[in-house]
């Protein structure tokens, strides 16, 4: 009941009714808010005629975009505020209608608002709110105002967009330009890109390969160049590519930091064996002034054997530590073995001389000259030396006995002088020697003779005897002092195997230097005792040293064997690099195996040396090789440079086999390497560089043929033909393409070949259209002889003699129409029979039909399909033209006699009509 009473005393505008609403509405006053708001609820109502009288009354733009923001929209709503903003009703102002569309969102009312707006200012309002690009596609395409237009176009930024505005901006041709040339724009700052990307993944490519390679000459000039041209470029690099290219360049940079470590360092293996070199040759010049100044020497002791021999060992030693690093000259090594040999023929004649000098004493003491002159020839003391103390005397006492004047003074105060020069030495024992044969030489000289130097001969004993007695004050503290020192370095256990060792054999030699001076028995037993302590403790130590000696020594001589090995069987093409490897190698192993035992060490070591002599000639010999083949590797490349017929390209490729082989080849000679290097290095930079002239050459020329297609697609483009004559023109742009061709590949030439394609497609379309066109035209132009014959036809079906139909004065007709209008007169005459008459005229009706591609009826598709069975048969050789097909028909058509006058006109009508959809028929 309280339902039934609302609905009784609710208002009209919300009655069931939607009648009852709409007349309601009509007295609802907008002005008021509560009315108003009815208003608004009935724009949403469910009826849309309801809808429309309520908007009808709202006025106010901004309550219905409210609605529009808060209701589901409706058309009738949009259609109401649309033209409200549009100014097709209502009176706002300009400047409020535009606000308004600057709160819009809804695309769907912005294109209608920039389609229909009442001002340029309004849509171009509109055009601003609207993001949607198919919406600013169709703007710029189908409105009105051409700002607008182009507003929308300037809007309008993806290659989709632009690609539409292209094909269908036919309204304004600004537009399509504009989108054209933004397109082309774009894409060419696309293939920029691209071919800068291009450029760059090149550059890391080559980069990365540069970095793979091995070292040559110009290797950081290569880099620096590469790293110069990416760095020249303007365009962002993907961070990809950065990082390759960073990583290369520290792979390349450590190439050359490597590299140049390598030559600092063979630039000090060179200083040292220099140095080595040098230090070698001083070795020798010491020998040699050692044996020129014992040479020149007048008499020949002891300590100088000694000290030759020690001065031998030590420089035996340190020119053995040479040859181990560094070759040695072989002129030097023959000095060397020159000087050693003179000190062994020293050596062996001192030997000799000290196994028969107790003989020659007893034989002196005997005076057995005979037995003397036996001793001195075993001896073989060597003439280039001088004489022992002995020696001179045992030559003096034969030359004495030999002379019956005996002894002269002259001879006596020679000695007298050579003794007191060994006093002042301080040589004692050849001084103590000589004396003793002064006294000698003086018991059987005549007194006369020896008296005035008897005085002379006396003071030199008593500096003798006082040199006697100063050896042995000086010996006696210094022999107790070495005495303590050995005894307690044998209590000492804290030592170390080796400086135990030095230490001791320091003291040894020590003791020996005061030979007999204050010796005494037991200062010299517990020195023995002390040192044969020493070396009792000593023993395992030198025994393990000895084993490691032995060891070192048998690695030498394996090393020894098999670099002989090597050399005796050195391969045909052995590279030099392996073989300097080698050599490295070798020298390491050889001074990791040291030391070795010293009698022995000489030896091997000239054996290691000579063989290290026959390797390096060896590798000097396939250096040598390597530097013919590239010599000849650069010839090659001369002649190839100057090689004209051959195509550049070829010649690149002939080029780079060229540097495989020469990097197959190996390493010249240092310098003559970096020589010929930059040599054929320059060759095939031109070779290069006229390959890639010749490719700048050809670009050049392809892109001429594409500016010149270019100029042909426009020209044909902007060309269409009048008649169908202008077939020539076309035949004749067709034979100018067909010059141009092949083009280049690409996507530009592509485009170029599908536009060419459609534009000689559509002309050749047009030329048939106007060949028909003419074909009809100039049936028309013969209709009146056809009518005369079916004027005739009628005449003769009639009964009646109608004759010949003659031709046209003043009207030449072509010779297939002249048969078809002789053919139809004799069929006159011959009278054809109606059903074939009738037949035939079905035939060329819907042959007609089929080339005007009009529709048949049922009752005649029988004969479209034979009709098309015959145009297939009739058509293998050569499909003809639809002009042809038309002008046979029609042709045929003339020939067809006699018609009946009401076939004909049961015909014509049809005829005519296939006749005009053919002249106006568009292109397939």
């Amino acid at each position: 009941m309280s339902g039934l009473l609302r609905r009784f005393f609710a208002p009209r505008w919300q009655h069931p009714d939607p009648g009852v609403r709409r007349q309601a509405i009509e007295r609802l006053d907008p002005n008021r808010h509560d009315q108003r708001h009815a208003l608004e609820r009935l724009a949403a109502d469910a009826d849309p005629g309801v809808r429309t009288a309520a908007l009808a009354r709202l006025e106010d733009p901004e309550a219905l975009i409210s609605l529009l923001d808060e209701t589901t929209r409706s058309t009738e709503l949009t259609r109401r505020l649309t033209r409200l903003i549009c100014g097709k009703e209502g009176r706002l102002e300009l400047s409020t209608r535009v606000a308004m569309v600057a709160r819009l969102s809804e695309t769907e009312l912005l294109e209608i608002i920039a389609l229909e707006g009442d001002n340029q200012q309004l849509r171009l309002a509109a055009i601003e709110r609207i993001h949607d690009e198919d919406a600013l596609v169709h703007q710029a395409c189908d409105n009105g105002i051409a700002a607008v237009r182009h507003a929308a176009a300037a809007r309008v930024d993806s290659d989709a967009g632009l690609s539409r505005l292209v094909r269908e901006a036919r309204r304004d041709r600004q537009v399509m330009r504009q989108a054209r040339e933004r397109l082309n724009q774009r894409r060419a700052d696309a293939a920029q890109l691209a071919a800068a990307r291009e450029h760059r993944e090149a550059l890391v490519s080559a980069l990365e390969r540069h970095a793979s390679a091995p070292w040559e000459p110009l290797y950081a000039g290569r880099m620096r160049h590469l790293m110069r041209e990416w760095q020249q470029l303007e365009d962002t690099p993907d961070p990809s590519l950065e990082r390759r290219y960073h990583d290369a360049c520290l792979r390349c940079r450590k190439v050359v930091e490597d590299h140049e470590a390598q030559q600092r360092a063979n630039a000090a293996v060179h200083r040292h064996r220099e140095d080595a070199q040098q230090a070698s040759a001083s070795l020798v010049e010491a020998l040699e002034e050692s044996l020129e100044a014992l040479e020149r020497s007048e008499t020949l002791g002891a300590q100088d054997i000694a000290s030759l021999r020690s001065q031998k060992r030590l420089l035996a030693h340190r020119w053995q530590e040479l040859a181990d690093l560094h070759v040695t000259d072989e002129a030097l090594r023959r000095r060397y073995d020159t000087a050693l040999g003179r000190i062994e023929k020293i050596g062996s004649a001192w030997a000799r001389l000290d196994q028969r000098a107790g003989d020659l004493e007893r034989a002196l003491e005997e005076d057995d000259r005979e037995r003397l002159k036996t001793l001195l020839t075993a001896i073989d003391w060597p003439d280039s030396l001088p004489p022992t103390s002995l020696l001179h005397t045992c030559r003096q006492r034969l030359e004495r006995h030999a002379t019956p004047a005996g002894v002269s003074a002259e001879h006596i105060e020679t000695q007298l002088d050579e003794l007191e020069r060994l006093l002042e030495r301080g040589a004692f024992k050849p001084a103590s020697r000589l004396h003793q044969q002064l006294r000698q030489l003086t018991e059987g000289a005549d007194p006369a003779t020896l008296r005035p130097l008897e005085a002379r001969a006396r003071r030199l004993g008593a500096r003798l005897a006082e040199l006697r007695d100063w050896r042995g004050f000086v010996a006696g503290p210094k022999r107790e002092q070495l005495v303590a020192s050995i005894e307690a370095l044998a209590d000492d256990e804290t030592s170390v195997e080796a400086a135990l060792d030095r230490r001791h054999r320091q003291l040894v030699r020590e003791w020996k230097s005061l030979g007999d001076a204050a010796a005494n028995r037991e200062q010299s037993t517990r020195f023995r005792t002390a040192s044969d302590r020493i070396h009792q403790r000593l023993a395992p130590w030198r025994a393990r040293l000895e084993s490691e000696r032995d060891n070192n020594l048998a690695t030498r001589i394996t090393l020894c064997e098999q670099l002989e090995t090597l050399l005796d069987h050195p391969a045909q093409e052995a590279d030099p690099d392996a073989l300097r490897e080698i050599r490295d190698r070798a020298r390491d192993q050889w001074r990791r195996a040291s030391p070795v035992p010293r009698d022995k060490s000489e030896a091997v070591g000239r054996r290691f040396g000579a063989i290290r002599h026959r390797l390096q000639a060896l590798i000097d010999q396939r250096a040598r090789e390597i530097a013919e083949a590239k010599r000849e590797l650069v010839d090659e490349a001369r002649q190839l440079s100057e090689e004209e017929q051959m195509p550049a390209a070829r010649r690149a490729e002939r080029a780079k086999e060229l540097q495989r082989r020469w990097r197959a080849l190996g390493r010249a000679p240092k310098g003559e390497e970096q020589a010929l290097w930059r040599e054929f290095r320059s060759l095939c930079d031109t070779i290069f560089a006229s390959r890639e002239a010749a490719r700048d050459d050809r670009l050049r020329r392809a892109e001429e043929r594409l500016d010149a297609m270019q100029a042909l697609i426009d020209r044909l483009h902007g060309w269409q033909p009048a008649r169908s004559t202008d077939e020539a023109v076309l035949t004749q742009a067709i034979a100018e393409a067909a010059a141009l061709e092949p083009l280049p590949g690409g996507r530009r030439s592509e485009g170029m070949r599908r536009r060419w394609s459609g534009i000689v497609r559509a002309r050749r379309q047009r030329l048939e259209r106007l060949a028909v066109s003419e074909q009809v035209t100039g049936w028309r132009e013969v209709r009146p002889l056809l009518d005369a014959h079916l004027q005739a036809d009628a005449e003769d079906l009639a009964g009646n003699d109608p004759g010949d139909v003659p031709l046209p004065e003043g009207q030449t007709l072509a010779e297939d129409l002249r048969n078809a209008h002789f053919r139809r007169n004799a069929a006159r005459r011959e009278g054809t029979a109606a059903d074939t008459v009738e037949e035939r005229l079905a035939r060329a009706k819907v042959h007609l039909a089929l080339l005007a591609e009009g529709s048949v009826s049922h009752r005649d598709e029988p004969l479209r399909l034979a009709i098309q069975v015959e145009r297939l048969n009739d058509n293998l050789g050569r499909e003809p033209s639809r002009a042809e097909e038309v002008r046979s028909v029609l042709v045929e058509l003339l020939a067809i006699g006699p018609v009946p006058p009401a076939l004909w006109e049961h015909n014509v009508g049809e005829l005519d009509h296939m006749l005009e959809r053919l002249s106006s028929l568009p292109p397939p």
